[in-house]
Protein backbone atom coordinates (compact mmCIF):
# COMPACT_ATOMS: atom_id res chain seq x y z
CA UNK A 1 0.00 0.00 0.00
CA UNK A 2 2.83 2.38 0.86
CA UNK A 3 4.49 1.60 -2.47
CA UNK A 4 1.31 2.49 -4.34
CA UNK A 5 1.09 5.84 -2.57
CA UNK A 6 4.74 6.53 -3.37
CA UNK A 7 4.24 5.73 -7.04
CA UNK A 8 1.18 7.97 -7.20
CA UNK A 9 3.08 10.87 -5.68
CA UNK A 10 6.03 10.41 -8.03
CA UNK A 11 3.80 10.16 -11.11
CA UNK A 12 1.92 13.33 -10.19
CA UNK A 13 2.27 15.94 -12.92
CA UNK A 14 3.67 19.39 -12.13
CA UNK A 15 0.32 20.96 -13.06
CA UNK A 16 -1.56 18.63 -10.72
CA UNK A 17 0.94 19.30 -7.94
CA UNK A 18 0.57 23.06 -8.39
CA UNK A 19 -3.21 22.76 -8.35
CA UNK A 20 -3.18 20.74 -5.13
CA UNK A 21 -0.72 23.18 -3.57
CA UNK A 22 -2.89 26.18 -4.42
CA UNK A 23 -5.99 24.45 -3.04
CA UNK A 24 -4.20 23.53 0.18
CA UNK A 25 -2.55 26.92 0.68
CA UNK A 26 -5.08 29.36 -0.78
CA UNK A 27 -5.75 31.03 2.56
CA UNK A 28 -2.07 31.72 3.16
CA UNK A 29 -1.62 32.96 -0.41
CA UNK A 30 -4.62 35.27 -0.12
CA UNK A 31 -3.31 36.63 3.18
CA UNK A 32 0.09 37.13 1.55
CA UNK A 33 -1.51 39.13 -1.25
CA UNK A 34 -3.91 41.25 0.80
CA UNK A 35 -1.93 41.51 4.03
CA UNK A 36 1.63 41.82 2.76
CA UNK A 37 2.01 42.62 -0.94
CA UNK A 38 -0.73 45.23 -1.34
CA UNK A 39 0.12 47.22 1.84
CA UNK A 40 3.83 47.25 1.03
CA UNK A 41 3.03 48.25 -2.54
CA UNK A 42 1.03 51.23 -1.28
CA UNK A 43 3.86 52.16 1.09
CA UNK A 44 6.36 51.94 -1.75
CA UNK A 45 4.25 54.21 -3.97
CA UNK A 46 3.87 56.78 -1.18
CA UNK A 47 7.60 56.70 -0.46
CA UNK A 48 8.66 57.09 -4.09
CA UNK A 49 6.19 59.90 -4.78
CA UNK A 50 7.23 61.73 -1.63
CA UNK A 51 10.88 61.30 -2.53
CA UNK A 52 10.24 62.79 -5.98
CA UNK A 53 7.90 65.57 -4.88
CA UNK A 54 8.91 66.93 -1.50
CA UNK A 55 5.82 69.15 -1.39
CA UNK A 56 3.71 66.09 -0.64
CA UNK A 57 0.36 65.02 -2.03
CA UNK A 58 -2.48 67.31 -3.18
CA UNK A 59 -4.96 65.65 -0.80
CA UNK A 60 -2.86 66.08 2.34
CA UNK A 61 -3.62 69.71 3.12
CA UNK A 62 -7.38 69.70 2.34
CA UNK A 63 -7.94 66.71 4.65
CA UNK A 64 -5.93 68.36 7.44
CA UNK A 65 -7.85 71.61 7.12
CA UNK A 66 -11.17 69.75 7.11
CA UNK A 67 -10.27 67.94 10.32
CA UNK A 68 -8.99 71.15 11.92
CA UNK A 69 -12.26 72.95 11.12
CA UNK A 70 -14.00 70.79 13.77
CA UNK A 71 -11.68 71.95 16.57
CA UNK A 72 -13.19 72.75 19.97
CA UNK A 73 -11.99 72.55 23.62
CA UNK A 74 -13.59 69.14 24.24
CA UNK A 75 -11.95 67.59 21.20
CA UNK A 76 -8.66 69.20 22.21
CA UNK A 77 -8.67 67.24 25.46
CA UNK A 78 -9.66 64.02 23.67
CA UNK A 79 -6.94 64.41 21.04
CA UNK A 80 -4.20 65.04 23.59
CA UNK A 81 -5.35 62.04 25.65
CA UNK A 82 -5.33 59.78 22.59
CA UNK A 83 -1.89 61.09 21.62
CA UNK A 84 -0.55 60.01 25.01
CA UNK A 85 -2.32 56.64 24.87
CA UNK A 86 -0.99 56.01 21.38
CA UNK A 87 2.65 56.76 22.19
CA UNK A 88 5.08 53.95 21.35
CA UNK A 89 6.34 54.17 24.94
CA UNK A 90 2.81 53.48 26.20
CA UNK A 91 2.67 50.23 24.24
CA UNK A 92 5.83 48.91 25.91
CA UNK A 93 4.21 48.05 29.30
CA UNK A 94 1.28 46.38 27.50
CA UNK A 95 3.50 44.28 25.26
CA UNK A 96 5.83 43.58 28.18
CA UNK A 97 2.96 42.21 30.28
CA UNK A 98 1.80 40.02 27.40
CA UNK A 99 5.36 38.81 26.81
CA UNK A 100 5.69 37.87 30.48
CA UNK A 101 2.46 35.86 30.34
CA UNK A 102 3.62 34.05 27.21
CA UNK A 103 6.98 33.36 28.86
CA UNK A 104 5.34 31.85 31.94
CA UNK A 105 3.06 29.76 29.74
CA UNK A 106 6.06 28.66 27.64
CA UNK A 107 4.36 29.76 24.44
CA UNK A 108 7.60 30.28 22.57
CA UNK A 109 6.09 30.65 19.12
CA UNK A 110 3.75 33.43 20.26
CA UNK A 111 6.53 35.10 22.24
CA UNK A 112 8.84 35.01 19.23
CA UNK A 113 6.15 36.64 17.10
CA UNK A 114 5.48 39.40 19.65
CA UNK A 115 9.16 40.30 19.99
CA UNK A 116 9.90 40.12 16.27
CA UNK A 117 6.84 42.11 15.20
CA UNK A 118 7.19 44.85 17.83
CA UNK A 119 10.96 45.35 17.61
CA UNK A 120 10.90 45.18 13.82
CA UNK A 121 8.17 47.83 13.69
CA UNK A 122 10.27 50.21 15.80
CA UNK A 123 13.35 49.67 13.64
CA UNK A 124 11.40 50.19 10.41
CA UNK A 125 9.84 53.40 11.72
CA UNK A 126 13.09 54.94 12.91
CA UNK A 127 14.93 53.96 9.72
CA UNK A 128 12.22 55.34 7.43
CA UNK A 129 12.05 58.63 9.33
CA UNK A 130 15.80 59.14 9.10
CA UNK A 131 15.85 58.29 5.40
CA UNK A 132 12.86 60.41 4.36
CA UNK A 133 13.45 63.50 6.60
CA UNK A 134 9.90 64.72 6.04
CA UNK A 135 9.03 67.75 8.14
CA UNK A 136 5.73 67.93 9.99
CA UNK A 137 2.79 70.12 8.88
CA UNK A 138 2.95 73.77 9.87
CA UNK A 139 -0.55 74.88 8.91
CA UNK A 140 -1.42 76.07 12.41
CA UNK A 141 0.08 76.16 15.90
CA UNK A 142 -0.45 72.68 17.33
CA UNK A 143 -1.54 72.32 20.97
CA UNK A 144 0.77 69.27 21.20
CA UNK A 145 3.67 69.95 18.83
CA UNK A 146 6.13 67.28 17.69
CA UNK A 147 9.67 67.95 16.50
CA UNK A 148 10.90 64.69 15.02
CA UNK A 149 10.47 63.68 11.38
CA UNK A 150 6.97 62.81 10.22
CA UNK A 151 7.08 59.97 7.67
CA UNK A 152 5.80 57.40 8.52
CA UNK A 153 3.67 58.09 11.59
CA UNK A 154 5.02 56.31 14.68
CA UNK A 155 1.61 56.45 16.36
CA UNK A 156 -0.04 54.83 13.33
CA UNK A 157 2.57 52.08 13.18
CA UNK A 158 2.34 51.43 16.92
CA UNK A 159 -1.47 51.13 16.84
CA UNK A 160 -1.48 48.70 13.91
CA UNK A 161 1.37 46.64 15.37
CA UNK A 162 -0.29 46.37 18.78
CA UNK A 163 -3.69 45.40 17.37
CA UNK A 164 -2.17 42.91 14.91
CA UNK A 165 -0.19 41.20 17.68
CA UNK A 166 -3.29 40.91 19.88
CA UNK A 167 -5.37 39.70 16.95
CA UNK A 168 -2.97 36.94 15.92
CA UNK A 169 -2.47 35.81 19.53
CA UNK A 170 -6.24 35.51 20.03
CA UNK A 171 -6.98 34.13 16.57
CA UNK A 172 -7.87 30.65 17.85
CA UNK A 173 -10.39 32.01 20.36
CA UNK A 174 -13.64 33.97 20.26
CA UNK A 175 -11.75 36.98 21.66
CA UNK A 176 -10.51 37.77 18.16
CA UNK A 177 -13.80 39.47 17.24
CA UNK A 178 -13.62 41.74 20.28
CA UNK A 179 -9.99 42.58 19.47
CA UNK A 180 -10.88 43.23 15.83
CA UNK A 181 -13.78 45.59 16.63
CA UNK A 182 -12.19 47.60 19.43
CA UNK A 183 -8.78 47.42 17.77
CA UNK A 184 -10.16 48.98 14.59
CA UNK A 185 -11.76 51.79 16.58
CA UNK A 186 -8.48 52.34 18.42
CA UNK A 187 -6.48 52.54 15.19
CA UNK A 188 -8.91 55.04 13.66
CA UNK A 189 -9.00 57.14 16.84
CA UNK A 190 -5.20 57.36 17.00
CA UNK A 191 -5.04 58.37 13.34
CA UNK A 192 -7.68 61.04 13.88
CA UNK A 193 -5.81 62.59 16.82
CA UNK A 194 -2.61 62.90 14.75
CA UNK A 195 -4.49 64.80 12.05
CA UNK A 196 -6.51 66.85 14.54
CA UNK A 197 -3.36 67.97 16.32
CA UNK A 198 -1.80 68.87 12.99
CA UNK A 199 1.39 66.89 13.60
CA UNK A 200 1.03 64.50 10.66
CA UNK A 201 -0.11 64.60 7.08
CA UNK A 202 -2.70 61.96 6.11
CA UNK A 203 -0.06 60.31 3.91
CA UNK A 204 2.16 59.87 6.99
CA UNK A 205 -0.63 57.97 8.73
CA UNK A 206 -1.48 55.89 5.66
CA UNK A 207 2.18 54.97 5.16
CA UNK A 208 2.47 53.95 8.83
CA UNK A 209 -0.60 51.75 8.53
CA UNK A 210 0.59 50.04 5.38
CA UNK A 211 4.16 49.26 6.37
CA UNK A 212 3.15 48.04 9.84
CA UNK A 213 0.39 45.86 8.39
CA UNK A 214 2.70 44.35 5.81
CA UNK A 215 5.38 43.67 8.43
CA UNK A 216 3.15 42.13 11.10
CA UNK A 217 1.23 39.94 8.66
CA UNK A 218 4.43 38.87 6.90
CA UNK A 219 6.06 37.85 10.17
CA UNK A 220 2.92 35.93 11.16
CA UNK A 221 3.10 33.87 7.98
CA UNK A 222 6.63 32.81 8.91
CA UNK A 223 6.30 32.25 12.67
CA UNK A 224 2.59 31.25 12.67
CA UNK A 225 1.70 32.49 16.18
CA UNK A 226 -1.94 31.48 15.72
CA UNK A 227 -1.00 27.78 15.86
CA UNK A 228 -1.73 26.59 19.38
CA UNK A 229 -1.89 22.84 18.85
CA UNK A 230 -0.40 20.45 16.35
CA UNK A 231 -1.89 16.98 16.22
CA UNK A 232 0.26 13.97 15.51
CA UNK A 233 -0.42 11.60 12.61
CA UNK A 234 -2.08 9.02 14.81
CA UNK A 235 -4.19 11.83 16.37
CA UNK A 236 -3.53 10.52 19.85
CA UNK A 237 -1.54 13.24 21.60
CA UNK A 238 -1.70 16.96 20.83
CA UNK A 239 1.59 18.81 20.93
CA UNK A 240 1.79 22.39 22.12
CA UNK A 241 3.12 25.32 20.12
CA UNK A 242 6.68 24.76 21.32
CA UNK A 243 6.84 21.86 18.86
CA UNK A 244 8.29 22.60 15.46
CA UNK A 245 6.04 22.23 12.44
CA UNK A 246 6.88 19.34 10.09
CA UNK A 247 8.30 21.67 7.44
CA UNK A 248 10.39 23.49 10.07
CA UNK A 249 11.78 20.21 11.39
CA UNK A 250 12.58 19.07 7.86
CA UNK A 251 14.37 22.32 7.07
CA UNK A 252 16.57 22.03 10.17
CA UNK A 253 17.35 18.41 9.35
CA UNK A 254 18.38 19.26 5.80
CA UNK A 255 20.67 22.05 7.04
Amino acid sequence: MEKVKTVNKESQSPLSFLKNLLIARWRSLLLLLIGVYLPLQVFEILTVKLWEYQAGFPWDVPILLAVHSTANPQLDVLAITLAIVGLPWTAIPILGAIALILLLQKRWRSLAYLLTASLGSVIINRTAKELMHRVRPQLWQSIAPEYSFAFPSGHAMTSITLVAILLFLTWASSWRWLVLIFGSLYVIAIAWCRLYLGVHFPSDVLAGWMVALGWTVGVSLIIKPYITQIKTVDDERPEDETTLLPEERKLITEE
